[in-house]
């Protein structure tokens, strides 16, 4: 039986890989933010247990009705959820919203310029963040960090809440990302001498021929319906796989391979997965026996039948084993209607037990010292032993979500849907696409002044596609 490292481990691996990860390229400083770091820093250690009572207080009486605005959970599922199990011991009424990034980014922008903002609490990906700090529209929260340490967040994950400076932007919320799923059946038909943890993509193409080729269907699927996370898998996945890199080698030779191979992949794909969304739902069903998909999208089936699935590792290419660390976190809004509501509701959720019941809910690692309850779904176990084989790799090279897009960031994964589209569905010339795609991208980019994000390399400006 493959052993799975305590959760301590996994979020302090990811944390030291997320970091690392994100290199000189979480700077977003400005002269007014450096400024304002500064008079922070000087006067933090006597705001704290001054903000530790406070915090204290609030979360003891009634913190009153909050909107909490996020990127995260868009499914009703997730949502209710999220809603009605997660947040149910919280003293106070929060309206938990969820949008996509544009509109969630805009919306904040909006307010912030009217002064008249509506949301007490902001959570979202650690690349949602950048436009509001760009824009000084968020609270310094170094006083609520300090009076949280007692709950073990890793200081990887504290800093990468300050965004490359001393202000501590946001705290931690949660963590994920993406792994292999497999129905059991389909190991008959691994190829010779393959592990199914230590897999290559050419022997992951293998397997899933083997499967069509024993079972006449076609079994191997990935996310590509209208809100699948198909887009997440070729960034933070197969390019970095096969280019070491993501933006900067867009278009390059090895991009070129890459797309061959996703080709050649796709002919034992089962036709309906540009329809799926969550993986997990024709894993159930068995319309699939091999996929690829976020943690929190496989967990009901591995919830539901532990014994007829495995999780492992993404596949290995070229450039060693790629995957995408997944660093949620929750900030306050400068102008926040009800700013001491929403520092006792992100006190709230940074406690083990409701961390704890977001993991078994919805599948989202904890960013605080948790232990394991005996208790803990076979499914949770699974992925954590996925989890933690795959951080732990010795070829691991993790791939950042898309940092300092802000608004664009829709748009900039709708390239990667487009180029998928036009090149595995449409049968388009490959180069051409990544040449009229690329500029479209580099547009995105040139408009936005986001600098490159791991593993690109940093750089000056914004990044340059080669």
């Amino acid at each position: 039986m493959r052993k799975y490292l305590p959760l301590g481990v996994i979020f302090a691996l990811m944390a030291t890989l997320l970091l690392g990860a994100c290199g000189d390229n979480t700077t977003t400083t400005t002269p007014a933010t450096t400024a304002a770091a500064q008079t922070t820093a000087s006067s933090a250690t006597g705001a704290t247990t001054a903000a530790a009572q406070t915090t204290t207080a609030a979360a003891a009486a009634n913190a009153g009705n909050l909107i909490w605005l996020s990127t995260q959970f868009s499914a009703v599922e997730e949502k209710e959820k999220f809603s009605k199990i997660v947040l149910k011991d919280f003293n106070g009424k929060v309206d938990y919203i969820q949008k996509d990034n544009g509109p969630y980014t805009d919306q904040i922008l909006a307010e912030s310029k009217a002064g008249k903002v509506s949301v007490s609490v902001l959570g979202g990906l650690h690349g949602d963040f950048p436009p509001f700090i760009q824009n000084d529209l968020l609270e310094d929260l170094t006083p609520l960090a300090n009076s949280l340490k007692d709950r073990g967040i890793p200081q990887n994950f504290l800093d990468l809440g300050k965004m490359g400076t001393t202000k501590q932007y946001y705290i931690p919320w949660a963590q994920a990302t993406y792994v292999m799923a497999y129905n059991k059946k389909a190991l008959p038909y691994l190829p010779q001498g393959a592990d199914v943890n230590k897999l290559t993509y050419d022997q992951f193409k293998t397997w899933a021929a083997n499967v069509q080729k024993a079972t006449g269907e076609r079994k191997f699927g990935l996310p590509g319906g209208p809100t699948g996370l198909i887009h997440r898998i070729i960034q933070g996945y197969l390019y970095p796989a096969f280019t070491g890199q993501n933006v900067t080698g867009y278009k390059s030779s090895e991009a070129v391979q890459m797309w061959t191979y996703f080709k050649d992949l796709w002919q034992y794909a089962n036709p309906q997965s540009v329809t799926y969304n969550f993986m997990q739902e024709p894993l159930q069903s068995g319309e699939v026996w091999l996929a690829i998909d976020h943690t929190a999208r496989l967990i009901n089936a591995v919830t539901a039948n532990p014994n007829d699935f495995g999780l492992s590792p993404a596949p290995i290419g070229p450039k060693g084993l790629a995957f995408m660390p997944v660093l949620t976190g929750m900030a306050i809004p400068k102008g926040a209607p009800n700013k001491a509501g929403a520092e006792a509701l992100i006190t709230y959720m940074s406690q083990p037990s409701v961390q704890l019941s977001t993991l078994q809910q919805l599948a989202f690692f904890p960013v605080v010292k948790a232990e394991l309850p005996a208790d803990l779904p076979p499914g949770i176990k699974l992925e954590a032993s996925a989890v933690s084989a795959q951080i732990g790799a010795s070829n691991a090279l993790p791939a950042l979500l898309p940092v300092g897009l802000g608004a664009k960031n829709g748009e900039f994964n709708k390239v990667y849907t487009d180029t998928f589209q036009r090149i595995v569905l449409k049968n388009e010339n490959i180069q051409t696409v990544l040449d009229e795609q690329a500029k479209i991208m580099q547009g995105l980019l040139d408009t936005s002044k986001a600098p490159c994000w791991s593993p690109d390399p940093p750089s000056g400006g914004a990044c340059q596609i080669k």
